[in-house]
């Protein structure tokens, strides 16, 4: 088995491989060298969601194993919305939306594989496309003639897609039916244009790829090749990349990167090993070393911590990673924060600016209860004082206490303050 090859036997071990056309057929064409692979991210939003990490994982495992990665953003197609894996029509997004969401995903893409300029020994250079390039200008008539032709509705009504819609109560209109087609001609377009031999993507997507694979034989009689991937589920049933405040964001403007790191330390036992093996690049090997010193201790959520740090680092780089444990550490930790921890915490709990002359009043608790939002008024400060309903930097104050202790800044800029077991916020001290 030749080294290009071997990547088929890691998605395998890894449990990454759902669907595929000939098996023995791709390992003998990788056996013979690196292959174009492409997967393509529509720009519904403008940012991918974690959902996306499989897909985009998977490009950069191909990369990583020498092969050469497209990564398309859907420009055209995210136009008019794939039905697959929806029971209703999307709304169509205008032009402005339109552009301003592929440059934002195009920018994720760039992070997550190596283009000229950025390569490691071996590498072949990934590219980075937009199918507007092929579509824009082509007339109706011409795209009916060129692609329309070689693909009949039996075949289309065939594809599990296009059959979950009918048989819903929403239908499906003729825009969204037609998405087959676009993506089909996508792949035939970036096998002419670049040499694409292979096509990969979620689960969702294997009616769509097909179509692609049919067409480029029906146009050019070359073959063709796809793979799709698992759709990432939860063990308790809830889907994957939701929380109750929505979809966790590869944008760290939409999902704080310390967000993103708590989501994965929460993941349940039964998911955390299928989490490293398909979201992280962890080797097999050492996830199941992993997984080894998780099993003698699984109250020390080892194999969640290091899940969270590979993911976040993936996304958002090291530092991202190192402050999103800071901040656990400051909401969570039994110890004094320090002022690194403190400043970890800014965007994560709410702050406030306060003179360094109110600390040093009498009653500056109350003032800065107050003046943070915790507290209503300066009776409701000192009621919830008296409850024993407040600490300064993780510690519980007497019930007392009007004024901050003497040592409650710390780093001479901040304080954190606590109501109750949730309610937190962060005073950022400044002269005045």
């Amino acid at each position: 088995m030749g080294v290009s090859a071997a990547i088929l036997d890691d998605l395998v071990a890894r449990g990454l491989v759902q669907d595929s056309t000939d098996v023995d057929a791709l390992r003998r064409r990788l056996d013979e060298g690196p292959v174009t692979v492409y997967c393509g991210f529509d720009p519904t939003a403008d940012s991918l969601h974690i959902g996306h990490l499989v897909p985009l994982l998977l490009l950069r495992r191909f990369q990583d194993a020498g092969h050469r990665a497209i990564a398309l953003a859907g420009g055209a197609t995210g136009m008019v919305g794939d039905p697959s894996g929806r029971s209703d029509e999307r709304n169509l997004l205008d032009g402005e939306t339109l552009t301003r969401n592929v440059d934002a995903v195009a920018a994720q893409l760039r992070a997550f594989l190596r283009f000229e300029g950025g390569l490691r020994p071996g590498d072949e250079p990934a590219l980075l496309v937009d199918n507007r390039e092929w579509t824009e200008g082509v007339g109706v008539l011409d795209f009916l003639r060129d692609v329309g032709k070689h693909v009949t509705v039996g075949t289309m009504l065939g594809k599990e897609s296009i059959r979950a819609r009918l048989a819903g109560d929403q239908g499906i209109s003729f825009t969204e039916f037609s998405y087959m087609l676009l993506q089909a001609n996508d792949f035939s377009e970036l096998h002419a244009r670049h040499g694409c031999e292979l096509q990969v993507g979620g689960s969702d997507q294997w009616g769509n790829i097909t179509a692609g694979i049919d067409l480029i034989r029906r146009r050019s009689a070359a073959p063709a090749h796809g793979l799709t991937v698992p759709l990432v589920t939860r063990a308790d049933g809830a889907k994957f990349g939701k929380t109750a405040d929505g979809a966790v964001w590869l944008s760290p403007e939409r999902t704080l990167p310390y967000e993103l790191h708590q989501y994965f330390v929460n993941v349940d036992d039964r998911d955390v090993e299928r989490f490293l093996l398909q979201l992280t690049l962890v080797p097999v090997d050492e996830v199941a070393d992993v997984m080894a010193e998780h099993g003698d201790a699984p109250e020390r959520r080892l194999a969640q911590q290091r899940l969270a740090d590979e993911v976040c680092t993936l996304v958002h780089g090291e530092d991202a990673t190192h402050r999103a444990r800071l901040a656990a550490k400051g909401l969570f930790g039994s110890e004094p924060p320090t002022a690194e921890v403190l400043d970890a915490l800014r965007g994560v709990v709410p702050e406030t600016e306060v003179a360094a002359a109110v600390l040093a009043g009498g009653e500056s608790l109350v003032e800065v209860l107050v003046a943070s939002g915790l507290c209503s008024s300066r009776g409701d400060a000192r009621r919830t004082v008296a409850g024993g309903g407040v600490r300064v930097n993780g510690a519980r104050l007497p019930d007392d206490a009007l004024a901050l202790p003497p040592d409650a800044v710390v780093g001479d800029r901040f304080v954190l303050l606590q109501k109750g077991k949730r309610n937190r916020h962060l005073l950022i001290v400044i002269e005045g």
